[in-house]
């Protein structure tokens, strides 16, 4: 029984492994025709020195493979792509990967924050409402929630901005440092982390909404039960039953969203990067729209897809682990 266990498991992993590839694959294909069939080039957009020769900028083109066919264009991108190299920025002239990766740090830090205050945040005050129905604190949680949905993050940042910054100058307007990094380790990240505020502050209230009315859903279900009702016909505490029946029965739909939430730990956001000046992830990919530097966005998205399809896979990994009955249907 055991060995039928492992051998399900193998095959449920080498299915999954080639969806990956095959997603990929025809993501990358997608991708790549949609970004070479956009109205414009780089190379006719401006970004150029406009004394520049079209001798010159045929010599570009074939710097860049760009002087090749289309399928070849494509199979070439993809062989590197394989290689873990995206290519040379059009506007830099740096390779693409070096380009992420200098950008990737402060990105990577701001999600991560965000991403565990959204869900510790929004899960207490879903299981709480739905817990406390009929009452003033779940009107007001839901208020609260439906306003954190509805509210544009562009929008809150500016308000943010208007009232902690300009009007009170408690906050930084932009930027990440404003000593150097000589000043000592603690005054140097203490004055990053100040300046980290407000953004953390718009990425968190803008994502507890919709997470929180989700939870509130699926535990008003929960609650409605037979195995509810015969929880408490019994005398077990309303503690008692959130360990023993709520959590276990919330934990795959969350684990599911947290898996699928992994690309915005890479991706960023675009507009509130651009907001306030942090030189992340979401700022190099909307400066790339600009400038139609096409290896960086194919580089940008391919990064995404990938870590889409690599979440979803994780979070089946884990329900696996908790719910053994889930590989037997998966494998069926």
């Amino acid at each position: 029984m055991n060995t039928d266990k492992h051998f399900s498991l193998k095959m449920y992993l080498v299915k999954k492994t080639g969806y990956i590839m095959m997603m990929v694959l025809i993501i990358s294909g997608i991708s790549f025709l949609a970004v070479n069939m956009a109205p414009n080039s780089f190379f006719a957009s401006g970004e150029l020195n406009p004394n520049i020769t079209p001798e010159a900028v045929e010599h570009l083109k074939k710097v860049y493979g760009l002087d090749k066919s289309l399928p070849e264009q494509y199979f070439s991108w993809l062989g590197a792509l394989v290689q873990l190299d995206f290519g040379i920025s059009f506007s830099s002239g740096k390779m693409v990967k070096d380009e992420i990766l200098d950008r990737l740090p402060i990105t990577l830090t701001i999600n991560v924050i965000s991403m565990v205050l959204i869900f510790v945040i929004a899960i207490w005050l879903g299981i709480r409402s739905a817990m406390k129905q009929a009452s003033s604190q779940e009107q007001l949680i839901k208020q609260f929630s439906l306003v954190s949905y509805s509210m544009p993050s562009f929008y809150l940042a500016l308000i943010l901005i208007m009232i902690f910054s300009v009007g009170y100058d408690l906050f930084p307007v932009s930027g990440l440092h404003g000593v150097e990094e000589n000043a000592g380790f603690w005054t140097y990240y203490g004055d990053m982390a100040w300046h980290l505020t407000l953004p953390i502050a718009v990425i968190v209230f803008g994502g507890i909404g919709s997470l929180a009315l989700y939870v509130r859903s699926l535990t008003i279900e929960i609650l409605k039960s037979d195995y509810i009702f015969f929880a408490r016909s019994r005398g077990l505490s309303s503690r008692t039953i959130f360990y023993r029946y709520i959590l276990p029965n919330l934990s795959a739909p969350i684990i599911t969203i947290l898996g699928l939430s992994l690309p915005g730990l890479i991706g960023g956001s675009v507009i509130l990067e651009s907001i306030f000046s942090i030189n992340g992830m979401g700022l190099l990919f909307y400066q790339s729209a600009l400038s139609l530097d096409y290896p960086v966005i194919m580089g940008i998205l391919m990064i995404g897809a990938f870590l889409t399809l690599l979440g979803n896979m994780l979070a089946d990994m884990i329900l696996l682990l908790i719910n053994p009955y889930f590989l037997q249907k998966e494998t069926n």
